[in-house]
């Protein structure tokens, strides 16, 4: 069964404040044309204050209960998860299982379920980060694969995701999934999908191997994470990257994270960026993420730590419309809600990108025609677009910005900096493909 469509804003919780203040910004994402709200983790966190160092699996994050009501922590979430249900949005959290709080007492009544380096000397999660290695001290590595009790420590996981989903999440974001074995998510997803079937499995496997994320994917996930974010619109690794995993498990996109720097201070204030970048990630994947003031420029980057409520900005951009409208080409277009066979066409201008998409469940095609120059005007000119289609009706624009009622031939065109232009077009169909 498809999971159906995944257009995702997420909601930093600590820049978003107490459950009870979150309304406001469900309601804007939902104005936006998202309809899943992935909030970062909401648990009691150990001393070093991380969202990511869990200290309490069971136990709420202080710092989002409003004193002011008479609610406890776990009704104010409630209501605050069936406020978005309201607004159409459906949420996910963060699923930590790959580490918890050093500090936790997990690791006193546990000890077994943890990796150790030496005699009382847990061992910590750490990545290579620009050729040196970077270590989480605050973080203590749980051991799925050695560990002496490796039955306790998968029913106590289990528990982890019923308690998240009695709260009303139904979706879990699995932060560095490829760091537990592919038969443990086997396992958990299957057992949780027998409890509740429309839960859907998201795997964070961002700087994992090729053939880990690859063997990641096949554990049952629902989605992954691609790396696009990254990519120049010209290099080949974007596209065999998602050639390997495309048949496993469809992937989201983003144009940043809450583990990047914001995209505006990147690009030091280029609004038509801002817009090339979300285009592309939107329609690209099956699915798309977008973080919490990504829509109003924000520059300071997101700290799973010291972000504050305070931190808000009034950067006086506003891309809400444009955003809108590229959400709304998504939910319209099915093409765009799946990882279905890409290829980059050739053509005149190698400043100019030309991403040809096929439905493999639609008779869908589409063409993308983005300026990879943001700074620049290019022209991309074709004798007929029709020859990059295979099909037999003429294409449509369904562009955000700018859409051409009828497309010329020959087909000539200065596009703006960044701009994409979107053209979808529908294959003949066969009478053995008609279902009766």
């Amino acid at each position: 069964m498809r999971p159906g469509k995944m257009i995702i804003y997420n909601l930093f919780p600590l820049l978003a404040g107490k459950f009870t203040e979150w309304k406001s910004h469900l309601e804007r994402a939902s104005t936006m044309g998202f309809n899943w709200i992935f909030v970062n983790p909401v648990q009691r966190t150990g001393a070093s204050g991380s969202l990511y160092s869990i200290a309490d699996y069971f136990g709420l994050n202080p710092f989002f209960v409003d004193e002011k009501s008479r609610k406890g922590a776990a009704d104010q979430l409630r209501d605050t998860i069936r406020v978005a249900e309201r607004f159409g949005l459906r949420m996910m959290t963060d699923l930590v299982l790959n580490h918890c709080a050093v500090d936790s007492e997990l690791l006193k009544k546990h000890p077994a379920w943890f990796a150790w380096e030496g005699k009382g000397k847990v061992a910590h999660p750490f990545a290579m980060q620009d050729g040196e290695k970077v270590v989480w001290y605050d973080l203590a590595k749980f051991d799925y694969r050695n560990s002496s009790d490796k039955e306790g420590l998968f029913r106590y996981a289990l528990e982890v995701v019923e308690y998240l989903v009695k709260l009303g999440f139904k979706g879990m974001r699995c932060d560095a999934a490829y760091q537990a074995p592919r038969s443990f998510w086997e396992r958990l997803i299957a057992e949780t999908k027998e409890r509740h079937p429309d839960v859907l499995f998201l795997a964070e496997t961002l700087g994992s191997p090729s053939d880990l994320t690859r063997a990641t994917a096949s554990a049952g996930f629902d989605y992954i994470f691609n790396s696009s974010k990254w990519w120049d619109f010209t290099s080949p690794w974007l596209l065999e990257q998602y050639a390997l995993t495309r048949e496993m498990a469809p992937s989201i996109s983003f144009p940043e994270t809450h583990d990047t720097e914001r995209l505006y201070e990147e690009l030091g204030g280029n609004i038509d960026g801002m817009k090339q970048r979300y285009l592309f990630s939107a329609l690209f994947s099956a699915g798309v993420m977008m973080p919490i003031g990504f829509e109003f420029g924000f520059r300071k980057r997101l700290h799973v730590a010291n972000t504050k409520p305070s931190d808000w900005e009034r950067a006086g951009v506003d891309l809400r419309s444009f955003i809108a409208r590229v959400n709304g080409i998504k939910t319209a277009n099915s093409i765009f809600q799946e990882d279905a066979p890409v290829s980059v066409l050739s053509h005149g201008n190698p400043n100019v990108l030309l991403l040809w998409k096929a439905s493999i469940r639609t008779e869908q095609e589409s063409l993308l025609i983005l300026n990879k120059d943001i700074n620049g005007k290019q022209n991309f000119y074709a004798e007929s677009l029709q020859k990059f289609l295979q099909a037999g009706a003429p294409a449509v624009d369904i562009s955000p910005e700018y859409p051409l009622d009828y497309i010329p031939q020959p087909f000539s065109y200065d596009l703006r900096p960044g701009q994409g232009i979107v053209l979808a077009a529908a294959r003949d169909r066969f009478p053995e493909d008609v279902q009766l």
